[in-house]
């Protein structure tokens, strides 16, 4: 999407919330944002490895079915232009899987505002204080619509950077990076994963709130795509999703991010490719529904 616009507009509306494979190779959690090369630049092969982290005992297994990836090493291997990563975590257990750079950042753009929505709400219920209708609509249109003017409306009533430097402590995030203007906000695969696992788990939005957050996120209407494509339409309905796209004039790269929640497990997918290859973001969206369809298998 467009970087963040109508900025009067957008001081307008935050008055109204003052009242709301292989072989692994670990990238240190400095690595600085990736662009991707020019057109014709060598395809990127992508493979999990052994788990990197765990949070609690192994689970039992449970059966499979269609709405459960199959999380544990795995072997992705697309042929892309331009650059991807992606990690994934099981949920029951904590183990994080992904590909050998899945701590590279990249801008997220628009998938942040999952964050910055459930950020809004659990505050607001923290101080006691319940949104009014037009706050919630602001919470429904940056989440469901990716709406730019309400995103950045919500992030000024959060404290602009002050967010994302509580979501990377609240969320154990490594990789990730907090920016004033929300769209440059730096996260890795890996951090998207545990992004993801702390909205399912309650953390972000708190008790009050996860579900709001979770029901707007599986009703997504503008940025339906990616992850939960790679499912038939009974189960992707059930899969919370915020993705975050945007033309980057000035690297002539455009990024899609892919953020996804399932019933056992969250999943990061992040992409970067010239501006001249594509012409949207159907080309990225694509690369995220065929990660997914990778771990099915």
């Amino acid at each position: 999407m467009s970087k963040a616009s109508g900025w009067l507009l957008a001081f307008a509306v935050a008055a109204i919330l003052l009242g709301g494979a292989a072989v692994y190779a670990a990238f240190p959690s400095s690595a600085p944002a990736h662009t991707a090369g020019p057109t014709g630049s060598p395809s990127v092969t992508a493979s999990s490895d052994a788990p990197q982290q765990s949070a609690s005992p192994s689970a039992p297994a449970v059966p499979q079915d269609m709405s459960d990836l199959l999380v544990g090493p795995h072997t992705v291997n697309l042929k892309v232009t331009g650059w991807y990563s992606w990690a994934l975590m099981d949920l029951r257990t904590g183990k994080i899987y992904g590909s050998k750079n899945m701590h590279e950042t990249s801008k997220t753009a628009s998938m942040i505002k999952a964050w910055i929505a459930s950020d809004y709400l659990r505050r607001q219920a923290e101080a006691g204080k319940t949104p009014s209708a037009s706050s919630l609509d602001l919470v429904a249109r940056a989440v469901q619509n990716s709406d730019n003017v309400a995103a950045s409306a919500l992030f000024d009533a959060v404290g602009h950077a002050a967010s994302t430097t509580r979501m990377i402590s609240m969320c154990g995030l490594e990789d990730s990076k907090a920016f004033d203007n929300w769209s440059n906000t730096l996260l890795s695969a890996y951090d998207t994963a545990k992004l993801g696992a702390c909205i399912s788990s309650g953390k972000a939005a708190g008790p009050k709130w996860t579900s709001y957050v979770l029901t707007k996120m599986r009703t997504v209407k503008l940025g339906n795509w990616g992850i939960k494509k790679a499912f038939p339409d009974s189960v992707a309905s059930k899969i919370a999703i915020k993705n975050g796209w945007i033309d980057r004039q000035a690297t002539q790269t455009y990024t899609v991010n892919c953020l996804a929640i399932g019933d056992r497990w969250s999943m990061g997918v992040m992409t970067a490719y010239p501006l001249s290859f594509s012409t949207g973001e159907s080309y990225g969206a694509g690369v995220c529904k065929q990660v997914a369809t990778a771990l099915k298998n």
